[in-house]
């Protein structure tokens, strides 16, 4: 598993992490503070006890402030990043509309941009996603998605995924500015991330595993996602920040390509008990194939990508450890990993 080690690369630094309290940020957190560095963590409420596991982390009594703020907020993202050396932007919160979310995603970023433009910061590193990379119909089956790829606006547009819109305006909006306010920038791009969680909340993102273990999925559905391990995008995002080569990169954060069938084979295999779906829901078509695509530049940072498998296990226990999914007689399925 890829971790960066504790150390005291960061003594004497200063950085800010915006929506600390995620599960992406939390790792971020955590890590960096291994590491030396003083954060300041962005929250909309440094009280609610959802935000309470960043004050545990070793370090974080002497070097972690939970600040109060708004990615629409400018003045208080502007206080938070004052006096940072540099700036994690992962924050990027769902919303029920796609007004709200486009709003956010963009707005935020730009709020961000400027404001760390404003406190000189050394870096900024951007939590974009392969939605920004992937949505695009022209690109052929057998073309291998990478750094160059970019999703068509227009496209997402006209299917309604209002997500993928957003994450894309607004990581090309956060490359203009960099360029206009002269701003070191790095992005890194996930696909979907999975791995223990700290957070005392469950992302979204993790629903349909928790379909798969506890049973209320009856069949899994002929498509492919791609996956990483949370520590792997914590990582890739620290090693983005301290390696001078980096700047003005992006960086695909993916390890593996999986249909949903080989998702479920392999949490079947570590929780026989769960009843994961054995069948289909469209096994008339053909099996979709995974897509091609390089993760070579993260490597040549140093990275080592953690297996999909360990990932996956790892997701699972922590639902099963928030009550999110049964805890079932699973004893033996860890000596399979």
């Amino acid at each position: 598993m890829a971790v960066v080690r504790a150390s005291s690369a960061g003594s004497g630094q200063t950085v800010c992490v915006t929506g600390a309290g995620g599960f992406i940020a939390s790792w971020i957190v955590k890590l960096l503070l291994e590491r030396g560095y003083t954060v300041k963590g962005t929250v909309r409420n440094p009280d609610d006890p959802k935000n309470a596991h960043l004050k545990n982390f070793q370090g974080a009594k002497e070097r972690l402030t939970l600040c109060k703020a708004d990615l629409l907020d400018f003045q208080s993202l502007r206080e938070a990043i004052k006096g940072c050396h540099g700036v994690f932007h992962t924050a990027s919160p769902l919303h029920d509309t796609p007004e709200q979310l486009v709003k956010s995603a963009v707005v935020g970023t730009t709020n961000v941009m400027n404001a760390a433009a404003e406190a000189k910061v050394r870096r900024v590193v951007f939590t974009s996603s392969i939605g920004a990379m992937n949505m695009d119909p022209n690109r052929s089956p057998d073309a291998v998605l990478d750094e160059s790829s970019w999703s068509d606006i227009e496209f997402c547009k006209k299917i309604n995924n209002w997500y993928c819109y957003g994450k894309t305006v607004a990581e090309r909006d956060a490359w203009k500015l960099s360029k206009e306010k002269g701003l070191d920038l790095v992005v890194v791009n996930p696909v979907m991330v999975v791995g223990p969680l700290l957070q005392s909340s469950v992302n979204p993102s993790l629903y349909h595993i928790i379909k798969l273990v506890s049973g209320t999925a009856k069949t899994y559905p002929n498509t492919v996602l791609a996956y990483v391990h949370v520590i792997d995008v914590a990582t890739a995002h620290i090693l983005a920040y301290e390696t001078p080569s980096a700047s003005g990169q992006r960086y695909l954060c993916a390890q593996s390509v999986l249909h949903r069938g080989d998702v479920a084979n392999t949490l079947a295999k570590f929780f026989p008990d769960s009843n994961v779906p054995t069948k289909c829901s469209d096994e008339n078509k053909p099996r979709v194939k995974p897509f091609k695509f390089s993760n070579q530049k993260l490597k040549d940072l140093g990275l080592e990508f953690t297996p999909v498998e360990i990932g996956l296990y790892e997701t699972v226990k922590s639902l099963q450890e928030r009550g999110a999914v049964p805890r079932k007689n699973n004893a033996q399925s860890a000596s399979k990993l």
